[in-house]
């Protein structure tokens, strides 16, 4: 029996945890063992319990997390940390002994990335696919440079202006994380990089990177998970008569549009139509702010129920998401499978998830979603 070992920061949590463990079913249904050794360990929903303790194998432990986190955090030496814990994994990787290696995230504080491709250039008879979520393997330091209007990249990273950002630094060590980065992940046998959007593959492809061929698999949505479900999330909240807004993030900051939001909260409370704008998946805190300085928005926290999702979703009018940066984003799809009409913000990937034809990728800025508003109410006025 052939065998394949998917490599990824979570499993069963967030987008990544669940393409690994839907891949996961489909080979095995195939034919293969499998196993997917993650980093970091979230509570998940019984179901996804199960699939956890059948596929998962763990590398390192909190301590191992944190102490990569600390070490990250004062010398900028993302991936780099973590040696214990990876030779540990890398010695069950030898006996597991696997024919098909398939890497997700391999950022997010928990393996060296130094010594798994040592690991992996030494195996000549293993497969390798890679599929990249976002740009952190092609930089210095950032997963994201788009809101940053970065290209330094492309040639060598040096003074890098995102430090404040994931992940988190006090010193830049930009320089040499590009060199080191592109000494380890650039002469591979036998591999195999996969993107979600063409977006992406055309960064790669101006990347150290472009040595190796790059497939792109759009993400995609489980079957019956997301599609129009009724529910009383409109009667839960009083907002039968009015035209709701959405939005939806698993985190939500500025690069997320959080700010654009606020500003269109403002432009639409004397506006003649009772427009409600809806964000879920905010933090306690955010939850506060919005009180006191958007009040005419409805904050939610983030709900790791589907259906109930599936429900906000399909009771909303128009969902906006007017993300800075962003690589193939999954609420547009889930949105649409949903019946519900797209807004979005032309960057990266964006405009790849939009099917509908009443969906709309614009041009970022709150004027924008004004001006693409108006064209969706007169088009269902029309109807």
């Amino acid at each position: 029996m052939k065998k394949i070992l998917f490599v990824n920061s979570v499993i069963g949590f967030g987008s990544t945890g669940q393409i690994v463990i839907d891949l996961a079913k489909e080979f095995e249904q195939n034919g293969y063992e499998v196993k997917i050794a993650y980093g970091l360990s979230f509570k998940v929903s019984s179901d996804k319990k199960q699939d956890v303790e059948k596929y998962g194998v763990r590398i390192g432990n909190n301590i191992n997390v944190y102490s990569h986190m600390v070490y990250t955090r004062l010398f900028d030496k993302h991936g780099l940390a973590s040696k214990k814990a990876t030779k540990e994994f890398l010695e069950w990787a030898d006996k597991y002994d696997p024919d098909i290696l398939w890497l997700h995230n391999i950022h997010n504080y928990y393996i060296n990335y130094e010594l798994l491709f040592e690991w992996i250039k030494a195996r000549h008879h293993m497969h390798v696919k890679w599929t990249l979520h976002d740009c952190w393997t092609f930089t210095g330091h950032c997963a994201h440079f788009l809101y940053a209007k970065c290209d330094r990249w492309k040639t060598g990273c040096h003074d890098c202006p995102q430090l404040a950002q994931y992940p988190k630094a006090l010193a830049d060590n930009s320089i040499e994380n590009y060199d080191r980065k592109k000494k380890a992940f650039t002469g591979v046998d036998n591999i195999t990089l996969v993107t979600p959007s063409n977006w992406l593959k055309s960064m790669v492809e101006k990347s150290f990177l472009n040595e190796y061929s790059v497939q792109v698999i759009h993400n995609t949505l489980k079957p019956g998970v997301f599609k129009y479900t009724s529910g009383s999330f409109r009667m839960e909240h009083g907002l039968q008569n009015k035209t709701i807004i959405l939005g939806v993030a698993s985190t939500w900051n500025e690069r997320k549009g959080l700010g654009d939001f606020v500003e269109l909260s403002k432009l639409l409370s004397n506006h003649d139509e009772q427009f409600q704008i809806v964000l879920v998946g905010l933090s306690r805190y955010q939850i506060r702010y919005l009180k006191k300085m958007a009040p005419d928005i409805l904050p939610l926290p983030r709900t790791n129920s589907a259906t109930e999702l599936a429900q906000i979703y399909s009771s909303a009018d128009i969902f906006v998401n007017p993300t800075y940066e962003d690589t193939f984003p999954s609420v547009n799809m889930e949105a649409e499978a949903c019946g519900t009409p797209v807004i979005t913000y032309d960057i990266g990937g964006c405009k790849e998830t939009i099917k509908r034809s009443d969906s709309q990728a614009i041009q970022p800025g709150v004027d924008s979603i004004m001006e693409a508003m108006s064209l969706f109410s007169r088009r269902r006025n029309k109807e």
